[in-house]
């Protein structure tokens, strides 16, 4: 059994401008990006670039995807570079392959999969950890639902940490996109296809998040400025956790939340987690989920047997967590966001840390309400 892959060589730098001297950035290459986080024009740079904002806000879509590719599809460039946070990211992943379009049958695996261009990932938040892993997650609007395509032709070739470009982070996106970090590395260490070296970087991923979380309860949010590279390399251990050992019923509960409701990644990840969590813990109390609840303990100062309450009291000071209903969800939706767990979603579920049926599912949707 692989023990621990890590595809993309992975590079810092202090500042941008040594990055795109380094890589020498130009003519050859299209850039992804958001205009507010990096325009070429004032690094000197003359390359191919698209603006994300402009084909749409908020989480990547199919219909986003689309529009980006009629663009650029008759653009001759060898090397995609994306710098931006999860939307950026992902969508980029796609540019590097031979064929995009049409991205349903691209995602239903209905086109063959063959990479044509180097790919170079520089994140701009804390939480995805996308640069380390070969999944690109969609809104696709006529399903109603989001999907990751995982293919080995997505990785990255280099994967830049630039510190620098996190420090006009909002407090809100720096929340749930380390909130993001955090239940990808618990996720991955709970994973059956975990092993003793992801179980390292998600520990280490932990570590950070939640004592930089304890000094920004004690000290304020500002806090964070001076411990935003640790939450970037945190990112980054918890990506290399998950690319090897995965994510399960959380990502998936999640993604019928996010698509329906339009909430942000993080956040309806951190409103599914500790509904997910306290049902392993009645379901399997005594497997590894109980190593992983001394360690929390530990790090909390909490009891063990509190270790899921004291948790959310941390992260509500980051991120206040809410209600499913205040989202707009619905009962009768519970019903519909099951079934797409249960059939749409089995690449995640495969990585639950103990089955969950589909009462299982819908019982903890129905107590997240």
């Amino acid at each position: 059994m692989i023990q621990l892959k890590i595809k993309p060589l992975i590079y810092k730098y202090d500042t941008v401008k040594e990055f795109l001297e380094d890589f020498e950035v130009g003519k050859n290459d299209l850039v992804i990006t958001n205009e507010y986080i990096f325009n070429p024009e004032k690094y000197g740079i003359d390359c191919h670039v698209l603006y994300q904002e402009k084909y749409g806000l908020g989480e990547p879509s199919d219909e986003m995807v689309e529009d980006m590719y009629n663009d650029i599809k008759h653009v001759d460039y060898a090397r995609v570079i994306a710098i931006g946070g999860g939307t950026v990211i992902d969508v980029s992943k796609l540019f590097v392959l031979t064929n995009v379009s049409p991205v349903l049958d691209l995602y239903e695996r209905k086109l063959e999969i063959k990479k044509s261009k180097e790919l170079v990932l520089v994140p701009t938040t804390c939480g995805t950890g996308s640069e380390v892993t070969n999944i690109a997650i969609l809104e696709l609007k006529s399903r109603k639902t989001k999907m990751g395509l995982a293919v080995d032709e997505m990785y990255a070739d280099s994967a830049v940490l630039i510190p620098e470009l996190l420090y006009n982070l909002p407090f809100k996106v720096f929340a749930t996109s380390s909130i993001d970090a955090l239940i990808h590395a618990i996720e991955a260490y709970v994973s059956p296809k975990a092993t003793p070296y992801t179980e390292m970087y998600s520990i280490e991923a932990m570590k950070l998040i939640v004592d930089g979380y304890n000094k920004i309860r004690d000290n304020g949010q500002e806090a964070r400025i001076a411990i935003l590279e640790d939450y970037l390399i945190a990112s980054n251990y918890a990506g290399i956790a998950f690319a090897n050992a995965g994510v399960g019923a959380v990502h998936a509960m999640s993604y019928p939340l996010g698509a329906t409701h339009h909430v942000p990644h993080g956040e309806s990840n951190y409103a599914i987690f500790t509904g997910v969590f306290k049902a392993y813990q009645r379901l399997n109390p005594d497997g590894k989920i109980s190593k992983l609840n001394c360690f929390l303990a530990e790090l909390l100062n909490c009891e063990v047997e509190r270790v899921y309450e004291e948790l959310e009291n941390l992260l509500n000071v980051i991120l206040p967590k809410k209600p499913l209903r205040e989202y707009g969800t619905t009962l009768e939706e519970l019903e519909e966001f099951t079934e797409n767990v249960m059939t749409k979603q089995g690449r995640l579920t495969a990585n639950n840390y103990t089955e969950l049926n589909r009462e299982e599912v819908y019982n903890i949707y129905k107590s997240l309400l």
